[in-house]
């Protein structure tokens, strides 16, 4: 899965990167550990033009009764993408791109065993398990273009929010390539440039060349760093959180 993401880079590069035609006047700022519910730049195709705009993180089916449903649905599986309920009316229609300039994941570092006192010859009770995140980047600092979907949800019973809809989004994961295995077995699909066009065009409807672009991402593209524990925490922030450390030092 993609739990955790860096988009670090200003709405202006983005939109030179991207060719965006339009950016929207209250994008975020930088930030290092974004968390679900975030709300998140995107890209999008809407009426010929390639827009920029800030959606939340965790798609809300059209059809949802209950906003709340989008914090299960922070990724969409590839390999079940045009069947499953909740996201194949927005693979039809609603495409987007999830502009990214790294991603978190973890791995479960065992504490040691803890040694009897020697003098009662009692065993301390042994420590939690430590989470170890790592940043995963493409190795030369380029953005990571994400697949994505959003929709749109005007509120349940009572239509609430018809006049002001909610915009949310998903990443979309694939199996893990050989050198992000040995972390996570998902990763963001990360769409190649000549795929762009296609990918974000809301009346191509080919699925299964779309479906061809949600393959892993060759192994040798990126640069993988353990970084501090203080990502795990996500309120954490700052451009620091994404430089490497020891692992002895964390």
């Amino acid at each position: 899965m993609c739990g955790r993401y860096v988009s670090a880079t200003t709405p202006e590069d983005i939109a030179a990167f991207f060719d965006v035609d339009m950016v929207a006047e209250s994008l975020a700022e930088p930030e290092y550990n974004i968390a679900p519910t975030d709300r998140v730049p995107v890209i999008r195709e809407r009426e010929q033009a390639r827009t920029l705009d800030l959606l939340r993180w965790g798609l809300v089916p059209f059809w949802a009764k209950e906003s709340k449903v989008g914090v299960r649905m922070i990724n969409a599986r590839s390999e079940t993408i045009q069947e499953k309920g909740s996201f194949k009316h927005a693979f039809a229609k609603r495409r987007c791109i999830i502009p990214a300039d790294g991603f978190y994941e973890w791995t479960t570092i065992a504490a040691p065993e803890p040694q009897p006192d020697p003098e009662t010859g009692k065993r301390p009770k042994k420590a939690k398990p430590t989470k170890q995140p790592w940043h995963i980047s493409v190795a030369d600092g380029s953005m990571m273009a994400f697949a994505g979907l959003y929709e749109v949800w005007r509120g349940g019973e009572g239509n609430p929010l018809q006049d002001n809809p909610l915009l949310s989004c998903t990443i979309i994961t694939t199996t893990a390539n050989d050198r992000i295995a040995p972390i996570h077995d998902r990763m963001p699909v990360l769409l190649q440039p000549r795929d762009w066009d296609l990918w974000l065009n809301p009346d191509y409807s080919a699925g299964d060349h779309l479906q061809e672009m949600l393959a892993p991402a060759p192994s040798e593209l990126f640069a993988i760093n353990p970084v501090s524990t203080e990502v795990n925490n996500a309120r954490s922030a700052g451009a620091h959180l994404r430089e490497p450390v020891t692992l002895d030092s964390v």
